[in-house]
């Protein structure tokens, strides 16, 4: 603007001058001063580009993987995280399927890849970290909890089965020509984290355990439980996309005290775990935008179940992702803080 106030003098003296004069000498005085205006606006709007220009540039993103691992949960949060990157960032991104724990934390250190951005370990990485290979970069919104579940109708009609110490008084409910007298106490699969069976023998409950084998059994016996309004009772876990399409109910006992599994008395409940995000310190020291916006990366396990609903339900993860990120770009653009970037 003050490029273009300081012309407005010379155009008034012009203008003096040119009623004084022919026509010819108008005629060029006009040229003159239209010359001048053309100049001062073509450098101010050059400025004005510039300026832009440094305001909105955005660091070249570079060359990054992100770790995938086998839970749909899992490839919600990742598919997320590098489409956002892509198409806000011009990042290249690939995938790399892998098994959870040591053999990512070996590939991130031998520089295979970069993210992994949903670790339940608690800790399973501090070796790597160690070795200067892996940082932690916070937490990424979803919380971790295993439980024992029932389908929520049972909740509605029988308020106090949310108490874990008065299972007894429904244990009738769960007996199953399996576990005769005792009612039947679904386990997760062998490997999954469980204190069932120290649960069990903590408050000396009139139940059986029985393992499912693997969680697609689990997912069955609560489908049948929802849609029969039969009782059922198993380990489940959130955030996991299940929980979008039949909705559960969880047993609580007293608040959690331990940490390891082999520490756990069974009088207290599963902890909760915040799900961590860790990176190569190779990403977090390279000052690409894409560091930034995986250590600003943060949503619900709602959020997490919805995305991965719709790949169960037979959308592919892209698509899935793109859906997602299209209904909920000021979440997106909050990550994106930073980085000059925005959707």
């Amino acid at each position: 603007m003050r490029g273009r106030l300081a012309v407005l003098p010379v155009l008034a003296a012009a203008s003096l001058i040119l009623a004084a004069c022919g026509g010819d000498v108008n005629e060029a005085a006009t040229e003159t001063a239209e010359e001048t205006v053309a100049e001062e606006t073509a450098a101010e709007e050059v400025d004005d580009a510039g300026a832009t220009e440094e305001v909105t540039a955005v660091a070249d993103c570079g060359d990054w993987g992100v770790a995938m691992h086998a839970w749909v949960g899992y490839t919600a949060s990742a598919q997320v995280l590098s489409d956002v990157a892509r198409e806000a960032l011009n990042c290249n991104i690939e995938q790399l399927q892998l098994a959870e724990a040591g053999v990512t934390y070996d590939a991130m250190e031998a520089g295979s890849v970069d993210v992994i951005v949903e670790d339940w370990g608690g800790g399973r990485w501090q070796e790597w970290v160690d070795r200067g290979a892996v940082q932690e970069v916070g937490t990424n919104g979803n919380v971790g909890l295993i439980g024992m579940f029932v389908p929520q109708w049972m909740c509605e009609e029988y308020p106090d089965i949310t108490d874990g110490t008065k299972l007894n008084d429904y244990a009738e409910l769960f007996v199953t020509p399996e576990t005769g007298d005792k009612g039947a106490w679904y386990e997760g699969p062998p490997g999954y984290t469980t204190i069932g069976e120290k649960i069990i023998n903590a408050y000396d409950l009139d139940y059986q355990v029985i393992n499912t084998g693997s969680e697609a059994a689990l997912i069955e016996m609560f489908t049948q439980a929802a849609e029969n309004q039969t009782p059922g009772l198993g380990y489940f876990y959130e955030p996991q996309n299940f929980l979008a399409q039949v909705e559960l109910c969880r047993i609580n006992f007293p608040e959690n005290d331990w940490s390891d599994p082999a520490e756990a008395s069974g009088e207290t409940d599963y902890p909760q775990t915040p799900l961590v995000k860790l990176a190569t310190t190779e990403l977090v020291e390279s000052g690409s935008p894409f560091a930034t916006l995986v250590a600003n990366f943060e949503w619900t396990n709602a959020d997490q179940n919805q995305v991965a609903a719709a790949i169960e339900g037979g959308a592919t993860p892209e698509q899935a992702a793109a859906d997602w990120i299209a209904a909920n770009t000021d979440r997106v653009n909050a990550w994106l803080e930073g980085t000059g970037a925005s959707l």
